[in-house]
């Protein structure tokens, strides 16, 4: 008897010391309590490295490539100011536009220095401080005070809202002032170029080694850091920017004016869904331009086994994102919905399912991640 329960002890040895380190429960054994959810059974590190090298880097590359193509546009429509150089102006500034929605939620590290969401599209514009500008000819664009006068939505303005036809807005850039707006013009992509490619410097430099390094589990991580700002951009520029505050939801009245690209009234959808498919591909980690992926939010929450009220959360998530994605598919212009419906009950309904979203980020992943929101909801959801 004394020999059995020896080999039973030996056994019992042998099975502990097997166990692996790294806090991964082996077979009907319990989870080390001393370790918290993301340490379990996840390394972040490989998830900011896929971030950096095959998501962010690659946004920022080509949206420096379209910055490029517009200023070569601009360049052709300075020397001819022409309709056809107009539309190939307003075409380089949409696609470029849409680039920029895949690097808008990237406001950390050298965009957050820069201020560059703030500095690129802060909307609607202000035509009347635009106007001024280029009477006078005395501007700084570097001044906060002059956010709402430059980026995407003056170039809006100005090649879109200066007149009701092309030929209304191409007399325009041959009046007597053509010296003057054209400078204007030449001044807000300046800026803009200035400030993409700092940004887009200083990660490929350094920043993208720090970023990857400060691979930990705390406020200060560049996990915990990214996915605050991730959601923040999701609920207060995608959710509530381009759709919640147009609508009047948080005003109790409609702003049509408050639409993104408000002059070129039939694409604020085509921003909107290229933001949310950014957002899907990051919380995926799909690679830019790719269909291959890496370790990514999603595949975090898988590690950890995630679910909500029985159900994949990885899955609710990516469920809620398609919903979104169906229903701002099914609308007309946002200004339009706006402007012919009141109430807009198919974009409300639309606003509802990304809204939806929100609580499952904001909520249920951090909280499996052990991820503190950092900034204060204030719009009352």
């Amino acid at each position: 008897m004394r020999k059995f329960f020896g080999i039973l002890l030996f056994m019992t040895l042998i099975w502990a010391c097997s166990s692996d380190d790294n806090g991964v429960s082996a077979p009907g054994e319990e989870p080390d309590p001393t370790l918290g959810p993301g340490e379990e059974s996840f390394e972040r590190g490989p998830m900011l490295a896929n971030w950096a090298d095959n998501i962010i880097i690659p946004s920022y590359e080509a949206f420096a490539i379209e910055i490029e193509n517009l200023n070569t546009s601009f360049e052709a429509f300075r020397a001819d100011a022409s309709t056809a150089n107009l539309s190939s102006f307003r075409a380089s500034w949409l696609s470029t536009y849409k680039a920029w929605q895949r690097v808008s939620m990237f406001e950390i590290g050298p965009a957050e220095t820069e201020g560059l969401r703030l500095n690129v599209n802060i909307y609607p514009t202000d035509a009347s401080k635009i106007e001024s500008h280029i009477v006078s000819g005395t501007y700084d664009l570097s001044l906060s005070s002059n956010r709402d006068a430059k980026g995407f939505p003056a170039l809006d303005y100005l090649i879109n809202g200066l007149g009701e036809t092309d030929d209304a807005i191409v007399s325009k850039f041959n009046a007597n002032d053509k010296a003057a707006l054209i400078t204007y013009t030449g001044a807000v992509l300046q800026d803009m170029t200035a400030l993409s490619a700092r940004v887009l410097s200083e990660w490929k430099q350094s920043y993208r080694d720090t970023f990857v390094a400060n691979d930990g589990a705390s406020a200060t991580a560049s996990v915990d850091r990214f996915v605050n700002d991730y959601i923040f951009y999701y609920e207060k520029f995608l959710r509530a920017g381009k759709m919640g505050i147009p609508l009047g939801v948080f005003s109790g009245s409609v702003l049509p004016e408050k639409v993104e690209a408000y002059h070129k009234a039939d694409v604020s959808n085509e921003l909107f869904l290229e933001g949310l498919n950014a957002a899907q591909d990051l919380f995926n980690g799909k690679h830019f331009g790719k269909s291959s992926s890496g370790e990514s939010l999603a595949s975090y929450l898988d590690a950890l086994n995630s679910v909500k009220n029985g159900e994949d959360l990885n899955k609710l998530i990516n469920d809620q994102f398609n919903a979104a994605r169906t229903r701002v598919e099914g609308l007309s212009a946002f200004r339009q919905e706006i402007e012919n419906n009141d109430p807009p009950t198919n974009m409300l309904m639309a606003y509802d399912e990304v809204q939806r979203a929100v609580p499952m980020l904001k909520v249920d992943m951090v909280s499996a991640m052990s991820i503190s929101i950092d900034f204060v909801d204030a719009d009352g959801d």
